[in-house]
């Protein structure tokens, strides 16, 4: 470990290849020549390359012009998404069913009112977990890529990105279906053992602290509280349900006695939902591990963070100085799963990534089997553009070193200095001229006109998808831009503000 500013890692360290990634060397007939596209020269990593204006574009002038207001359809498609589409399913269904199940009409509800119940948290559990998740993005990769056609690729990204629609939804019913279990059995408390109606009383609390901690305010604003509080109220409401689901099924209303046990528990299904959720969220756990890892600070801005092995691009990583607390996600920087390293930029914000650069750890929990992000299905798409800004080129770099296909837009102010040699190593490496665009704020005099420059590099590049990675204001605006003119784009999951559009990356 080392905490020396700048402090870069030779080639040998980094198990890079000797070789050159392949770099699309001509492009079609019908495809513009690279002369022919109005966007700006790209600025040479080489720290021996001096910045002179022979090599870095002058910015044109700010003309000063209109704000243009976005137009609703804009904006109600953008709000609308996938997310919520999913969560007003998967809501609208349950509510239905517990309307019928109020008014009488479904026996079903009436006979196994714990399945649904523990059958809604199953789903809910179980589109959130990493190894599923990961199966998921593997079988789409794998038998869709390239081949289908675009819109059904494009709803297959959108979909991946969504299933925290079906999540909250999920969540939201099965706590629901609880309330009106228990509230049935306060109606008919004659029938039931006082001990049914506590855990049943405190089996729903939990669950509704539970949501609670995991609504968007708490978790974006309060990222510590939901992580302490969604987590171990969490696990209590499991251990609650346990109890909840046996001594329900145990009793006996005909007598009044425990007389139900062994075989007959096993035989419910409420028990055997109740197996895999607690299977679904006991697995990833077991891919716990205490980490080496190597820290460089080549600013006070950012910490670089390396870990042994190769990965595949499009992942990410979670890491935490504690083994159940507090995690943070990160997007992984690698060269394939050919090289010995991989990185992680972490931007020096929060209490966490500060306390990186104070005290440095030489060891660090992670999760070795790392979460897929919308990155990880540019695999599907014959070519494509990724544009991010500062640290969030963690989670694009990835996907342009190992995909000659993809085209680098990356937006950050003084970039050599603020990120180091490593991450500039890679970038000039791996990311040939020919599909990297640098814009440097500080040395250009400000912000670039991002629409004008990504839509020339759309129609050069003849690209499928944009991917987007920055903060609100920077998605928000590329986003919404991108819709306008027809340009199929996913961006970052902002959804603590009104309004805001809600894509993961």
């Amino acid at each position: 470990m080392s905490n020396k500013p700048a402090l870069a890692y030779n080639d040998a360290e980094k198990g890079t290849l000797d070789v050159r990634s392949p770099q699309i060397a001509d492009l079609a007939k019908d495809e513009k020549k690279a002369s022919d596209i109005e966007v700006f020269a790209v600025q040479s990593l080489k720290k021996d390359a001096p910045v002179t204006p022979s090599n870095v574009a002058k910015p044109p002038p700010a003309p000063a012009k209109p704000t243009k207001k976005t137009p609703l359809w804009v904006l109600w498609v953008i709000w609308y998404n996938s997310y919520r589409r999913f969560f007003t399913v998967v809501f609208t269904l349950n509510f239905i069913g517990i309307g019928f199940a109020i008014a009488g009409k479904w026996p079903y509800a009436a006979k196994y009112p714990g399945a649904l119940v523990i059958g809604n948290l199953n789903v809910a559990v179980l589109v959130r977990n990493e190894i599923f998740g990961r199966f998921l993005y593997w079988f789409v990769n794998t038998f869709f890529a390239k081949w289908t056609p675009l819109w059904f690729r494009l709803a297959c990204t959108s979909t991946l990105q969504h299933l925290g629609g079906i999540h909250s939804g999920c969540a939201i019913s099965g706590v629901a279906w609880i309330v009106l279990m228990v509230v049935h059995q306060f109606k008919t408390k004659y029938m039931f053992n006082d001990s049914i109606l506590a855990f049943g009383v405190i089996t729903t609390v939990m669950l509704f602290i539970t949501i609670c901690a995991g609504l968007p305010w708490v978790r974006n604003t309060h990222h510590n509280v939901f992580e302490r509080n969604h987590r171990f109220f969490g696990w209590t409401s499991l251990c609650m349900t346990w109890v909840y689901t046996i001594v329900t099924n145990a009793y006996d209303t005909a007598d009044g006695k425990f007389d139900h046990v062994g075989r007959y528990v096993v035989q419910q299904q409420a028990f055997w939902y109740t197996v895999g959720m607690s299977v679904f969220i006991v697995l990833p756990w077991i891919c716990t591990r205490h980490a080496k890892v190597d820290i460089e600070l080549p600013s006070p801005k950012v910490a670089v963070l390396r870990f042994e092995r190769g990965m595949q691009q499009g992942l990410l990583a979670r890491i935490s100085r504690s083994a159940v607390k507090e995690y943070h996600a990160f997007g992984i920087i690698s060269e394939g799963t050919h090289a010995k390293y991989h990185y992680l930029i972490c931007g020096v914000q929060g209490d966490f990534t500060k306390s990186l650069v104070n005290d440095p750890p030489r060891r660090i929990w992670t999760r070795e089997l790392k979460f897929a992000g919308v990155s990880n299905t540019s695999t599907l798409y014959k070519r494509g553009i990724r544009i991010c800004t500062g640290t969030g080129l963690g989670a694009a770099l990835s996907t342009c070193i190992q995909s000659p296909y993809w085209y680098l837009i990356w937006i950050g102010s003084d970039q050599e200095k603020t990120f180091g040699p490593t991450i500039s190593g890679l970038i000039h490496r791996h990311v040939g001229p020919e599909r990297l665009l640098l814009w440097d704020s500080k040395v250009r005099g400000g912000r670039p006109p991002t629409m004008k420059i990504l839509k020339e590099v759309y129609d050069y590049w003849q690209a499928e998808v944009v991917f987007i990675t920055s903060n609100y204001v920077g998605n928000f605006e590329i986003q919404h831009g991108c819709k306008e003119l027809g340009i199929p784009a996913f961006g970052t999951l902002w959804d603590f503000v009104s309004g805001s559009p809600e894509f993961s990356c």
